[in-house]
């Protein structure tokens, strides 16, 4: 099969042009490493180099951007504070990661909330306002955000029910991941997205929750057989930049910058839901047993979402309810 990427390219790749033709020259040239946590062929870092790509040509080499995916500059947990810190100026990092610093980064992890693309779009207009502000406190710059297709449950072997997951090993990835685990009686072990291959094929994990996208990337199949279909979340990667940096860009270049971003999420999220048939069929036709979960255990999965909810809106108070509040309006 081949994957839906190309179709975008052209365009893209024309509108960096155009860009580049009303771009009106920087002070001094820049050299920007983005780093990125998933895989070269991952449809968020196929996006994020087009986006790099858009920069580049649209400033006319003002702004250059080299990308580097598969967590090969900095791992994916640490992709954030490096940008924060100025070790890079710009970075691609899954903010759920980082929900022990801030309840809200987590909401787009909220089990069984926003379970459909239209839910994902809604709940980030409604979460965005807040979540730019605490960035911004972390001398953040949000650019863009990508969701992930619907996450669903990856095992070993089959489940029909939560006490069939019992002692079972689980990559966790966040605070809902390992949450999860807890009250599913699994054990969380915390795995980065580029240790995934390697995490199943020795035995340091036999389940996660993820995407279809994530385990096709990771051909799980060689040591996974069962992924079920639950729609429990869509979290987003975050394209982020250094604000200090950002502040010395150019008027013109942000113009750029922002016009490449929006390019980039438009295409990002167009990928995104093509991407998930073109990846659960992958997995089938690797051998994985595709399907939805069966009622029994839909039903114990909503009720622990319940609860997790309940947990995050605790933990997030006013500004959180306010965010629950302005989605389900929007709805």
């Amino acid at each position: 099969m081949k994957a839906p990427f190309y179709k975008l390219t052209t365009a893209l790749t024309a509108a960096a042009f155009t860009l580049g033709a009303s771009s009106v020259a920087a002070v001094a040239q820049e050299q920007w490493d983005l780093p990125m946590a998933y895989s070269a062929t991952n449809f968020h870092s196929v996006t994020g180099t087009e986006f790099a790509k858009c920069v580049t040509t649209g400033t006319g080499g003002d702004i250059t951007i080299t990308t580097h995916p598969g967590g090969s500059l900095f791992k994916g947990g640490d992709i954030k504070r490096a940008v924060q810190t100025g070790q890079v100026p710009i970075g691609e990092r899954l903010l759920s990661g980082h929900q022990n610093e801030n309840p809200l980064f987590g909401v787009d992890s909220i089990p069984f909330l926003a379970t459909s693309f239209d839910d994902a779009d809604a709940l980030w207009k409604a979460a965005r306002p807040a979540l730019e502000t605490v960035l911004a406190d972390q001398n953040l710059t949000l650019l863009y955000s990508v969701p992930w297709p619907p996450q669903g449950l990856y095992f070993k072997n089959e489940v029909n029910s939560v006490a069939d997951m019992q002692g079972v090993k689980f990559r966790s990835y966040n605070a809902a991941t390992a949450r999860m685990a807890e009250m599913t009686g699994m054990l969380p072990v915390s795995i980065e997205a580029a240790e995934i291959s390697q995490a199943f094929a020795t035995g340091v994990a036999d389940a996660m929750v993820s995407s279809g996208a994530t385990g096709y990337d990771r051909k799980v199949w060689e040591s996974l057989n069962y992924f079920y279909e639950v729609d429990a979340w869509l979290p987003r990667n975050y394209m982020l930049v250094n604000s200090d940096v950002w502040s010395g860009v150019s008027d013109s270049n942000k113009n750029v910058v922002n016009a490449c971003a929006e390019l980039a999420e438009y295409a990002g999220t167009w990928r995104s839901k093509e991407y998930t048939g073109f990846t659960l069929q992958g997995l089938r036709d690797g051998g994985m047993t595709v399907g939805p979960a069966n009622e029994a255990m839909t039903a114990e999965l909503k009720a622990i979402g319940d609860t997790m909810t309940a947990e995050w809106l605790e933990a997030a108070g006013a500004e959180g309810q306010a965010i629950i509040d302005a989605f389900k309006a929007m709805k």
